[in-house]
């Protein structure tokens, strides 16, 4: 049950517990989101299995953000946040997540396997933002670089799947019967273990007054604005990594490229977890937005930078993968903590929901137009599409104020 009052600092939080329900919490966020690129990480099995087009085979991708938003809008109308805590919460997400995923094991059509994809980013909905609140409960000095940890988790979580595909191969129906399991994993930790933090945090209704006064603060807008370019990139860039790295890897000699594609993609996706945790601790100590427009910076570099290792020795794909990977995702945390810190007290939870749906909205553009530019001009081009969202971003981020906590 959650404290009537808040705690005024964190000396009310003692820092060992906090820290520990940290890894755990970290450990339930990671197994939850294995979910994510479940489909994604054996999409040419899934083809095979389904006879999926390539309009279908974008969706097993696009579904997912798709439920994801219709989840996190339709939480924030119902104010489950508030109802139901936020671990049971979490815990309830990753068991429907399980069994919309699982449900794939079932189903005879191309449209019914998208429908349980979309179920699967509703309930993925009750995973995240919770976790995002259960965090804000333990901390509040060391929130940044707490959050790092948390992203880093989900950013594990999803890459888990290529893990899976580059150790085992890529049958569809074993991927999505372990994820599966590891999210039931998840929902035990989060039920069994996690609990709330000393620090009282409540969210906000979603109402369209709150939108008025979120969207008449400068600081908001901008942050809005680098996010969404940041999100332009991120979710397009680890949906199609696989599929770049094995158009490299066959134009510079590779024969079976099914493997190592998906080991170069568990690197791309995985490296972002250090980086969202080092970022993380910068951040408290340098300044969020100094921290946002250097990883756009970098990221921005290394899509602009596929054009020249694409073909190339794969050991160079693996370098700009990794550094790409890092520095895509380790500002994600920063923009949720900026909102937090500029939204007005009383819209907090609507803005961040706001932030979210509107971000992941974007990623639908991107995933489904990156793979149509590259059957048009070939993956060695493609990815240059990327760019265009973290060097909008950093411009965006480049008018905040230079104060610390900006």
């Amino acid at each position: 049950m959650e404290p009537s009052a808040p705690a005024t600092d964190d000396t009310a939080v003692d820092a060992a517990p906090a820290w520990r329900m940290l890894g755990w919490l970290a450990a339930a966020e990671l197994l939850g989101m294995s979910l994510w690129f479940s489909a994604t990480a054996v999409t040419p099995s899934l083809v095979q299995a389904f006879h999926l087009s390539a309009g279908e085979s974008a969706w097993l991708t696009m579904a997912v953000q798709g439920g994801f938003v219709l989840g996190t809008l339709a939480t924030a109308i119902a104010n489950l946040a508030d109802v139901v805590t936020a671990r049971r919460l979490m815990g309830a997400g990753c068991v429907a997540g399980a069994l919309a995923n699982a449900a794939a094991l079932v189903v005879g059509s191309p449209q019914a396997l998208i429908v349980t994809r979309v179920l699967t980013g509703v309930a993925l909905a009750w995973v995240y933002p919770p976790a995002m609140k259960l965090v804000a409960g333990w901390f509040r000095r060391h929130r940044g670089v707490a959050l790092g940890v948390l992203v880093g988790a989900l950013t594990l979580g999803k890459a888990t799947p290529h893990l899976l595909t580059a150790l085992f191969g890529g049958d569809w129906r074993t991927a999505m019967t372990f994820t599966s399991a590891l999210a039931l994993g998840g929902a035990v930790v989060a039920l069994g273990v996690v609990r709330d933090g000393p620090l009282a945090v409540t969210a906000a209704r979603f109402d369209l007054g709150a939108i008025r006064r979120i969207v008449a603060v400068r600081e908001v807008r901008l942050v809005t604005l680098g996010y969404l370019g940041h999100m332009w990139e991120l979710y397009a860039m680890w949906a199609w990594v696989a599929a770049f790295a094995a158009a490299s890897l066959a134009a510079s000699g590779v024969r079976d490229v099914a493997r190592p594609a998906a080991l170069v993609a568990f690197i791309a996706i995985g490296t972002g977890a250090l980086g969202c945790v080092l970022a993380g601790r910068l951040a408290d100590l340098v300044g969020r937005a100094r921290i946002a427009r250097a990883s756009m910076v970098v990221s921005a570099a290394c899509a602009l930078g596929t054009a020249l290792v694409y073909g190339r020795h794969p050991a160079w794909l693996v370098l700009l993968v990794a550094v790409w990977g890092f520095s895509v995702v380790a500002d994600s945390a920063q923009f949720s903590a900026l909102v937090s810190e500029h939204a007005p007290p009383a819209a907090v939870g609507t803005a961040l929901t706001l932030q979210t749906s509107l971000g992941f909205l974007l990623t639908m553009v991107t995933i489904d137009v990156l793979p149509r530019v590259a059957d048009a001009a070939g993956w060695q081009w493609a990815c240059l599409l990327l760019a265009l969202g973290p060097i909008g971003g950093t411009l965006a981020m480049g008018r905040l104020g230079a104060r610390p906590g900006l």
